[in-house]
């Protein structure tokens, strides 16, 4: 631990021991880096002339059920804030409870919302009991870490851009109020863009106000004085880049433009927090999603064209940001190494067992009359299967070997009654018949023959993070008609993909290895072996792929998509090791080459549209 200190916010500047402080900072989140290369990215920050690091926390990634709480691996803020210090720089600590952040439900469990009821990001008496749990062991790891106690954490934020959701004041004064009792003595702000709406809405006496932006920034600091006229003024969050969804484009911003934008701010005196100074990737599956009319799912990548990109190296924006920060502090005289080409590998993809055939190895399977929710399953993210069988035309669930009017076996037409969330294959006795799609507004589709065994498998693409679609429930919401008639009889199984890894020794027919031409009809399971030298970082080729999901030694990488922008998904060197790297695929759709490539170098695809 370093000697004690005292923080403090002044009358127009932070105070440091009672010396006129200047937050330079970066965002790094701890949960999308992998563990064994916090120490780099938080030294890359230092060598651009950051003396802070901020990060979020995300209450779903440490409590995915009530009552738990996980701090292992890559989930250890406690050691990722003691590694700040190492580095001899300050921690900002932004907790939420709601954090947005493109991460899935905006890092709101989603046990939280099985309870209807339940008021999110108010004063409701069940949601405050949940709060105050998860305040009090995030504060357990922040409170001894604060820099009056030899830490390095200065400053803790107040729930996250309160002011563009609600009013309650009593429910912030309670954040206030959990926060102060658990420990905690440094400066406590807030964040809102600085409207005066969102800035009275989002704030409350006592705790400092912050802005986020990216653009028009002396228009946004004048109005941030205005609203408050004394204290430092401060960008909690200057946005350099952007984040990118399925579907669209890889977003980029002008490193000159936005050092221009960094540059007006500092010469305001302002202190600053760079979003993001380092994205990193939403591993696994835990990317959030945007629901503004169309649904838009985040992609895997999260690298937000900042100054470090996915990988960890220096960016334009990385030099750019530099000079501009060496006019108004010192900045190290060393510089992060320069990006090397990755290795570039190919293996034959061999083609494993059908997801229907490996299912009851992955999950068990439970009668359900009506189709329940992924919620009302208790499976809060991933995949299912909804399987039943189809009698006659328009029967229900049940077979129907008597005949009876109209009984012929000819097309029919499925329907989801409210909303299909997010994704679902449509199989008839085992084979493809189409997609119903959210982001298409899709739930109907018509089916070849209304006999046969139905199974449609459902994939949650990440809940919504930001408005008023935060918290809904994930499945085929409002169960599933046949002509107009309700199917029942659903046998449902939740997969629990934690399993998968174990599909790495599956048997293979001796004639689908080294095949890089056979497909793949349907969901399936795929497995290669990569040889490496040494660790390193790989970028892995999905262009000739479709949809699904890759595991590299045992890892969830995350989803890839044909839809794009994002080609290439990263493989943190940590992940891998020298000799036999295994790696397994679930494609949902088909493989256009069953090959494995990697690539020397990230491609997150088009920028222009």
């Amino acid at each position: 631990m370093t000697p004690q200190s005292r923080f403090a916010i002044g009358e127009t500047d932070f105070e440091l021991d009672g010396r006129p402080f200047r937050v330079l900072s970066g965002a790094l989140h701890y949960f999308r880096v992998h563990p064994d290369l916090w120490a780099d990215r938080i030294r890359k920050a230092r060598l651009m002339g950051l003396n802070t690091i901020e990060t979020y926390v995300a209450w779903n990634r440490h409590a995915p059920h009530r009552g738990e709480w996980h701090t292992s691996d890559g989930l250890d803020l406690g050691r990722f804030l003691d590694l700040v210090a190492a580095e001899g720089m300050h921690a900002i600590v932004r907790p939420g409870p709601y954090i947005c952040a493109e991460w899935d439900n905006g890092g709101l469990p989603a046990w939280l919302f099985r309870d209807r009821e339940v008021g999110i990001r108010r004063s409701e008496p069940r949601y405050l009991d949940a709060v105050g749990e998860y305040l009090r062991n995030v504060y357990e790891i922040v409170v001894p870490r604060q820099i009056d106690a030899g830490g390095s954490v200065i400053l803790v934020q107040i729930e996250n851009e309160y002011g563009a959701y609600g009013d309650d004041k009593a429910y912030l004064e309670h954040l206030v109020d959990l926060t102060r009792e658990a420990g905690v003595t440094v400066p406590l702000t807030t964040i809102d863009q600085p409207t005066p709406q969102m800035l009275a809405a989002g704030s409350l006496p006592g705790l400092h106000l912050t802005g986020s932006f990216g653009s028009r920034t002396l228009e946004r600091l004048e109005t941030l004085r205005e609203f408050q006229p004394t204290g430092p003024l401060v960008c909690m969050e200057f946005w350099c880049g952007w984040f990118d969804d399925w579907g669209s484009h890889h977003h980029t911003t002008d490193a000159a433009a936005s050092a221009h934008e960094l540059d007006l701010l500092l010469a305001a005196g302002g202190s600053v927090n760079i979003y993001m100074f380092h994205g990193g990737t939403n591993f696994g599956l835990t990317n959030g999603a945007n629901d503004k009319g169309r649904y838009a799912p985040i992609t895997t990548s999260y690298d937000y064209d900042a100054p470090l990109d996915e990988a960890g190296h220096p960016t334009e924006k990385f030099w750019a940001f530099r000079e501009v920060i060496s006019r108004y502090a010192p900045v190290p005289d060393e510089v992060p190494d320069a990006a090397a080409p990755a290795p570039v590998l190919e293996a034959p993809l061999a083609i494993g067992p059908s997801l229907l055939e490996a299912a009851d190895a992955l999950g068990e399977e439970a009668v359900h009359e009506q189709v329940p929710t992924f919620d009302e399953l208790g499976h809060d993210r991933g995949i299912a299967l909804f399987a039943t069988t189809l009698g006659r035309t328009g029967a229900s669930g049940a077979t129907d070997e008597t005949g009876g009017p109209g009984e012929t076996d000819g097309p029919g037409v499925l329907t989801v009654g409210e909303e299909v969330r997010d994704r679902a294959w449509v199989l008839l006795d085992g084979v493809p018949v189409g997609v119903m799609s959210r982001d298409a507004h899709e739930r109907s589709i018509a089916l070849p023959r209304t006999r046969g065994e139905l199974t449609i498998l459902v994939e949650d693409q990440g809940r919504v993070d930001y408005g008023p679609r935060l918290g809904e429930h994930k499945g085929l919401i409002g169960g599933v008609a046949l002509d107009g008639v309700a199917l029942t009889g659903w046998r449902v199984r939740p997969l629990d993909l934690d399993r998968v890894p174990a599909f790495a020794a599956w048997p293979v027919a001796p004639q689908a290895v080294g095949d890089t031409t056979t497909g793949v009809a349907g969901p399936a399971f795929a497995h290669a072996v990569l040889d490496l030298a040494e660790p390193a970082d790989l970028f892995l080729d999905t262009l000739h792929w479709g949809k699904g999901l890759v595991w590299v030694n045992g890892f969830l990488l995350g989803r890839y998509w044909r839809r794009g922008p994002q080609r290439t998904l990263i493989v943190p060197a940590p992940v891998t090791r020298a000799g036999a790297n295994e790696v397994v695929v679930l494609e949902f759709e088909g493989f256009a080459e069953s090959a494995v490539r990697t690539l020397a170098a990230p491609r997150l695809g088009h920028t222009e549209i």
